[in-house]
């Protein structure tokens, strides 16, 4: 019989392997940012799962490609192997996501207010995954505090958000859903 490859038991007693094999607790900063990343890519999968135009499902494809990217960087401990060196990105993806936010604001009506989040299941996973990223972006913070991180790293998570709000945008009007605005009550 094989072993099973999903599940090792190693993990029973609460302890995981980072990548180059050092054992620490499964509540670790990096366990966190990490997990929180995979949580994030879960969460822009379900974006892609709604009819969406060819151009933005493919730069969902290619953001969850890179989030796993930046997972597998965030999983490895540098003091054991090389890999992180490996996974190293250029300033470019940074830029990517920019001329793609320029792209799509281009087609939009100018922001005048907040909006509230909604109008169309689309767009609620957008919402709910610019917020898992900002998380996502504090829990790798946290990690920088103990860890070097690379500023690529951070300055990506930090323009994904702004990223999936342009895509909120973008997909209300795709879908031809209304974006309520938020009017403070004073």
């Amino acid at each position: 019989m094989n072993k099973s490859l999903v599940y090792t038991k190693t993990g029973d007693r609460g302890k995981t392997s980072l990548i180059g094999g050092t054992r620490v607790a499964k509540n670790h900063y990096r366990l966190e940012a990490y997990g929180t990343v995979d949580e994030l890519n879960t969460f822009i999968g379900m974006i892609r799962s709604y009819e969406v135009d060819d151009n933005t499902q493919k730069q969902i494809i290619d953001i969850q490609h890179k989030l796993f990217v930046i997972g597998a960087y965030l999983a490895t401990d540098s003091n054991v192997t090389d890999l992180r060196d490996k996974l190293d990105y250029s300033e470019s993806i940074i830029e990517e996501l920019e001329k793609e936010m320029d792209r799509m604001e281009n087609e939009l009506p100018p922001m005048k207010y907040f909006v509230l989040p909604g109008g169309h299941p689309g767009v609620s996973y957008c919402h709910i995954a610019r917020t898992v990223c900002r998380r996502a972006e504090r829990r790798i913070l946290d990690m920088a505090d103990d860890t070097e991180v690379n500023p690529w790293v951070i300055r990506y998570v930090n323009r994904l958000s702004d990223y999936l709000f342009v895509l909120s945008r973008h997909l209300s009007k795709h879908y031809n859903s209304n974006e309520i605005p938020w009017v403070p009550e004073l």
